[in-house]
């Protein structure tokens, strides 16, 4: 398999600049010195749609145009900010746009995914969301989306760390959260290139750790069924055959219990002041972690993947009270 290069992940950059935000990077002083390093946050909470994944879809779609192969419908499959993003990303294009949907799906993502003008259709399962789309793909001028297995799709979610790393310059680690691996993927690609020496590392949820068990058997392993936590980002079943090729250059990656995804997502909204949602919150936990093991001050760079969170999820994080145990290594 050829990886992308640097110069994908700059194409990228330059095709989706004037339709995405270049979002903020936060620090925290307080945390930076109850931690005794320094942390910075892309805090992609604030992208288009309220995720990273706007900048996926918005280049795969801009890069079918550049190819003068522009599409008469698009579809995707998704259960959250993937369908929010090709939504929003076709009606910039001025493409209809029909979105698979499990109907388990965060309810304030599939109104926003409405909302951006696209057909949903809600499915029982993952495994009909995946055989509705595919059959809707074979469609004469329909061109599929996928949420992660692309290579566009890759070199897009790859911008997020390519901006961060120009801006904060060299940084000892970087640190993103894992579904399908499409952002950690394109995560890689930008850190090998703009910070050779960093350190690259993943997190998924405990309760949902397919990819961690695929690189522990080196094949792909799938997930039985609809995992329980609440990195709703985090709930794909499998990684694709191209994602997990770039999962097995990681130079690490940690399974994350749902006690600690709930700590830092409170700790992250509280400290930052902005939208974090529990799968952003497994990234700090990978960084704390690490850092825990270094001897030496590091910078660590910490992709925030999304802010979209609704009331059902938003009542599970904050049942309980984790602001009382200070955050210190």
């Amino acid at each position: 398999m050829k990886f992308l290069s640097i110069e994908d992940i700059s194409k990228a950059n330059e095709r989706v600049a004037s339709l995405v935000h270049k979002t903020p990077i936060f620090t925290s002083s307080l945390l930076n010195q109850w931690m005794g390093h320094e942390l910075y946050f892309k805090a992609e909470c604030m992208q288009k749609i309220g995720a990273f994944k706007a900048r996926g879809a918005c280049n795969t779609v801009a890069w079918l145009l550049e190819n003068n192969e522009k599409p008469k419908h698009i579809v995707a499959n998704s259960s959250g900010n993937h369908a929010q993003a090709v939504a929003w990303a076709a009606s910039r294009f001025g493409i209809p746009s029909t979105i698979f949907m499990p109907a388990y799906s965060s309810k304030v993502k599939i109104q926003a995914t409405k909302s951006y003008g696209a057909e949903v259709i809600l499915c029982e399962t993952r495994a009909v969301v995946d055989e509705k789309v595919k059959l809707a793909s074979e469609e004469e001028g329909t061109c599929w989306i996928p949420p992660f297995n692309h290579d566009q799709v890759i070199a897009g979610q790859g911008t997020a760390a390519y901006e961060a790393i120009e801006e904060v310059g060299e940084v000892d680690g970087v640190f993103a959260p894992c579904g399908g691996g499409g952002l950690l993927s394109g995560t890689w690609v930008a850190s090998r290139g703009l910070a050779p020496k960093a350190s690259v590392i993943g997190a998924e949820p405990l309760n949902a750790n397919d990819a961690a068990q695929s690189l522990r058997m080196n094949s792909i392993q799938k997930l039985q069924s609809v995992p329980d936590t609440l990195a709703d980002g985090a709930m794909t079943i499998a990684v694709g055959d191209l994602t997990f090729e770039y999962l097995k250059q990681l130079d690490d990656f940690y399974e994350i219990e749902e006690s600690r995804i709930r700590y830092w997502t409170q700790w992250l909204t509280h400290l930052l002041k902005v939208r974090v949602e529990p799968t952003s919150a497994m990234a700090m936990e990978a960084a704390f972690r690490w850092l825990s093991k270094q001897t030496s001050k590091k910078r660590a760079l910490v992709i925030l993947s999304g802010g979209n969170i609704d009331q059902e999820t938003s009542l599970k994080i904050w049942k309980d009270n984790c602001l009382d145990e200070v955050p210190r290594l």
